[in-house]
Parts: C-alpha cells; structure tokens; sequence
C-alpha cells in the first residue's frame, strides 16, 4: 500500500494521524501517510517522534523509501524496537527546525540552478550548508557576482510553487530535468514540478519554503574544482 506523502502538497505540514500498514524488514514502520520527508536527492530525512495510542512516545531516527518506486515510507525508529503492530493508529510529528532549514536550503539551491545554468551532477542538502556539483566547460566563477545575483532573486520574493504533470508530459519535456546524477521520481504516473516565478521550473519531489523571501541570507562560500569540468559551489545561510 503507497504512503500518502503528505510533505509533497503542504511542506509545512508538522504533524498527522496515520496508521501502521506494515513492519518493513529492519523494523522500519510503514503508515498510510506521513509528513516525514524520506531521505533521497541529496536531502536527508526528517527525523521526529511517534505518538501511540497508550500516549508511549517512539523516537524516529530517520525515513527511508521502501521501494525503487518511491510509493512507500519506513520509518525507522531510533533505537530498539517498536511496540507496533499493523493496524496501529500513531501521530506523526517532524522536528520542525531542522526540516524548515533544509526547505530554505534547498530552494536555495534551485536558484543557485538558475544562476548557474549548467547540467547538474551531484548535490547534497544540509542545515547550515549545502552544495551542487556543476559540469562547467570553463572555469572563472566568482563567489561574489553569485551571491549577489542569489540575494536579489531572494529579495524579490518570488512565489515558489508545485503542480502535477503525467510522466509521458515529463518524457515530452526532457530539457525540465537538469539533475544529471539524480533522476525525477516516476513509474507512479505523475511527477511534481516545482516552480519559482520568473527563476526556475523543474521537477524535484523534494520540500521548500513557498517564497524566496523566506530563505533568508546565504553566501557562495566556495568554489571547488572536482574535475576538468566539474566546479563545486557550496552555499550557506548567513
């Protein structure tokens, strides 16, 4: 049974009922939905707690997609096992400040595409700091021209936004995907576009604030030459 990925519609979304659909080897714990953000494209999980119906708090270390097809989350608790059988109703609830750290990173991050118009391929989502690995034929990037172009699309405060397209729209589409080393997310039949007005449009199944205004500072710290044409640039919230 897929998970209701919640997170996909309302990112801000900090708490939800669910119910125990399956125990997943290693004693992850499958609900029919979720707001936890399961780790994948460079972002990493949301991590929180589980509330059963006898009011037992369980601490959830991190959520992890069970299957190629992205359609079902285990939660995996932090230490030993869960008290858990399926059928079970628990609440659901995210810590909140790291997840709203990564949603102002990783819309960061889309800009950064946009400054950056190259192919994608790598990138890695934290905090405090994150990074996108660019195939670059030349170098002569300047730490301070991109961080000045990033501050400005930030202070027009753009609307950030997600709609549905088929995965045949997708397959249509192909110059959408800029991500080189990390696939869109499909098979289920549809696929999420995220859009920043008047900067950027892709597909990303991951979470972001809903106006650019909202990340706040960051700064290029470094630009690192991983390859004849590979340049890292790390970003970071100042």
């Amino acid at each position: 049974m897929a998970t209701d990925c919640l997170f996909r519609d309302d990112a801000y979304l900090r708490e939800c009922d669910a119910r125990v659909t399956a125990i997943a080897d290693g004693g992850g714990i499958v609900l029919d939905r979720t707001v936890f953000y399961a780790a994948s494209g460079g972002q990493p999980a949301d991590t929180g707690t589980l509330t059963l119906a006898s009011g037992d708090t369980l601490r959830i270390g991190g959520a992890l997609f069970c299957d190629s097809r992205k359609s079902e989350i285990a939660h995996v608790p932090a230490s030993g096992a869960a008290n858990l059988s399926v059928g079970d109703s628990v609440r659901a609830a995210i810590d909140w400040g790291p997840r709203h750290a990564r949603m102002r990173m990783h819309t960061a991050l889309h800009l950064l595409s946009a400054v950056l118009p190259y192919p994608v391929t790598g990138g890695a989502i934290g905090e405090t700091e994150s990074r996108l690995d660019f195939d670059i034929p030349e170098a002569g990037l300047d730490k301070a021209a991109i961080t000045e172009k990033l501050a400005a699309m930030i202070a027009a405060d753009a609307a950030v936004t997600g709609r549905w397209i088929s995965d045949e729209e997708l397959r249509a589409n192909p110059g959408l995907v800029k991500t080189m080393s990390v696939k869109p997310p499909m098979g289920t039949g549809r696929v999420r576009l995220i859009e920043i007005e008047g900067y950027d449009l892709q597909p990303c199944g991951g979470t972001h604030v809903r106006r650019t205004g909202e990340i706040g500072a960051v700064q290029v710290t470094q630009i690192e030459k991983k390859g004849k044409q590979n340049r890292r640039v790390r970003l970071a919230l100042v």
